[in-house]
C-alpha cells in the first residue's frame, strides 16, 4: 500500500508517519504543497493520496482517479472540501480523520476565557508598558449563560468541562444527547442566541448551515455577546460578523477558523499582500482574536490524525469496515 501525502508537515508529522509505516507496513512519499491540478501528477502510482483542508473539486477528484488514486483521505474531522460524489461516482473512496475532542473542546473554553477577561486588550496594552486598569474590566465565566450550538463529540465534551465553572448552559444541536441533559438545557436556535452571554460553535459545515449566523441571527442576540467558532468558517457570513461588530452587538470574537483559509493558514505568509479584506477588517478590531485554525494541534492530535489517515485505507484493502469511511 502506498500513500502520497500532500500538506506534509516535516517538523511534526514526519515521525509521525514514519513509526506507522514501520508499524503497519506500508510506502509513502510527500510534498509539503497543496494539491492542485499543476502537481496531482506527484500521485502516479499511488494507491491513496491525503491532504489537510483545502478545496478537493470534482476536477481534482478526476484528475486523481486518472492518476490510478483508489483513496482520497481528508486529513481532517471535515470532509465537505472534498467532492465526495464525484469519488463515488468513480469508484473512489474517501475518508476523514478522528482525535480526541478534548483538544479543541479546551481551546473553545480557552478563548471564552479570554473574552470574559478581555486579555487580548490586556496584553497589547502591556506591551505599550500601560499597566493601567481602565477598559480592562472583565467578567466571571462563572456568571454567564453558555450557549453551545453542537453537541457532538467537542460540543458534548464542551458541555461537560464547563460543568466545573458552574455557568449555565443553553444548548441546541441536530440531535440532543441524552447524556447531556442533566448537564444543559437543550433549547432553540432563538433562545439560545437571545439568552447567551457566551455563543460557542461546534458543527460540521454543510450546506444547510451555511452562514447559519447571519444579520438575522445576530440581530436576535445580547448586545456585547462573545462569540466563539473553532468550527468551520462558512457557519458565520463574515460580512454580517464585521457590521456587528462595529454596532457593538458583538463584544469579542475569537475566530480559530474563516471563511478563506486556502493558501492562507499553515503557510509562512510574511511580507506578503494577503488577499483577503474580511480578514485585514477582523485583524484591525481590538476586540476580535484570530488563530490560525490551531485549536487541533496537540501532539496527540497530530498522532491520532496521522494514523486514522492510514488505518481507513488499511481495512477498506482487507474488506474490514471502518467508521471513518465516507463514501
Amino acid at each position: 500500500m502506498k500513500f502520497f501525502i500532500y500538506t506534509f508537515r516535516e517538523f511534526d508529522e514526519k515521525a509521525c508517519f514514519d513509526e506507522l509505516s514501520e508499524k503497519y507496513g506500508f510506502e509513502y512519499d510527500h510534498s509539503p504543497e497543496y494539491p492542485s491540478l499543476e502537481n496531482v501528477h506527484y500521485a502516479k502510482g499511488y494507491d491513496a493520496v491525503s491532504f489537510t483542508p483545502c478545496e478537493c473539486n470534482a476536477e481534482l477528484v478526476e484528475a486523481f482517479h486518472k492518476q490510478g488514486v483508489k483513496y482520497i483521505c481528508a486529513r481532517s474531522i471535515g470532509f465537505e472540501h472534498i467532492d465526495s460524489e464525484k469519488a463515488k461516482e468513480l469508484g473512489m473512496r474517501v475518508s476523514c480523520v478522528k482525535y480526541g475532542p478534548e483538544t479543541v473542546a479546551d481551546y473553545a473554553i480557552m478563548l471564552m476565557l479570554m473574552g470574559c477577561r478581555k486579555i487580548t486588550h490586556i496584553i497589547e496594552r502591556s506591551k505599550l508598558q500601560d499597566y493601567t486598569l481602565k477598559g480592562k474590566l472583565g467578567k466571571n465565566l462563572s456568571n454567564c449563560t453558555v450557549g453551545i450550538l453542537g453537541t457532538g463529540q467537542i460540543g458534548g465534551t464542551v458541555v461537560k468541562h464547563l460543568q466545573s465553572f458552574g455557568c449555565r448552559i443553553l444548548a441546541n444541536s441536530l440531535f440532543e444527547e441524552e447524556s447531556l441533559k442533566g448537564m444543559c438545557e437543550y433549547v432553540s436556535m432563538e433562545k439560545l442566541l437571545a439568552e447567551s452571554d457566551v455563543i460557542s460553535m461546534h458543527m460540521p459545515a454543510s450546506k444547510h448551515n451555511y452562514h447559519l449566523l447571519n444579520k438575522e441571527t445576530f440581530s436576535i442576540m445580547k448586545d456585547g455577546v462573545i462569540l466563539i467558532n473553532t468550527a468551520r468558517g462558512s457557519l458565520i457570513d463574515t460580512d454580517a460578523l464585521i457590521d456587528s461588530i462595529e454596532s457593538g452587538k458583538i463584544g469579542f470574537a475569537a475566530l480559530d477558523v474563516l471563511e478563506v483559509e486556502d493558501g492562507l493558514y499553515y503557510a509562512n505568509r510574511v511580507g506578503d499582500c494577503i488577499e483577503n479584506r474580511n480578514m485585514a477588517i477582523l485583524r484591525s478590531f481590538p476586540n476580535v482574536l484570530l488563530t490560525p485554525h490551531t485549536a487541533f494541534y496537540t501532539d496527540e492530535a497530530v498522532y491520532s490524525m496521522a494514523e486514522n489517515t492510514v488505518l481507513p485505507v488499511l481495512d477498506m484493502e482487507a474488506g474490514r469496515e471502518n467508521p471513518l469511511v465516507i463514501v
